[in-house]
């Protein structure tokens, strides 16, 4: 149970994240976002942020091992990377219309999934 508390709590940070680092790219057309500076665009996207921490760091202390969850250091990372990879592309395809998914990036997922298999193979 551990497990998918890990897993969920990794997606919905990770959704968090990806809106504050891209999600100001989408804005760029509305009129209230336009006019406002960098700094500002910083401080919103830190305040996305925020939420993302609130979630990252529970899931990993459920999910790592010296805390009784069920994965080590280093398969919490690779686990949070392809999670971060798969929000990234359903963000950047739903978002961001002109975008393309090209089959190398087909392959360079099958090779991250097979990352996942070998850090996880026992």
């Amino acid at each position: 149970m551990k497990a998918w508390y890990t897993i969920v709590l990794l997606i919905l940070s990770n959704t968090f994240m990806t809106l504050a680092w891209y999600g100001h790219l989408k804005f760029k057309g509305m009129k209230w976002f336009e006019d406002l500076g960098l700094l500002w665009v910083i401080l919103i996207s830190w305040g996305i942020a925020f939420f993302e921490y609130c979630l990252q760091v529970p899931a990993n202390r459920i999910g790592f091992k010296a805390y009784g969850g069920p994965f080590s250091l280093i398969e919490l990372k690779v686990l949070q990377e392809v999670i971060t990879l798969l929000v990234f592309m359903i963000f950047t395809l739903i978002l961001f219309k002109t975008e393309t998914f090209r089959w190398n990036h087909l392959l360079g997922f099958v090779f991250l999934t097979l990352a996942v298999y070998f850090v996880f193979k026992k």
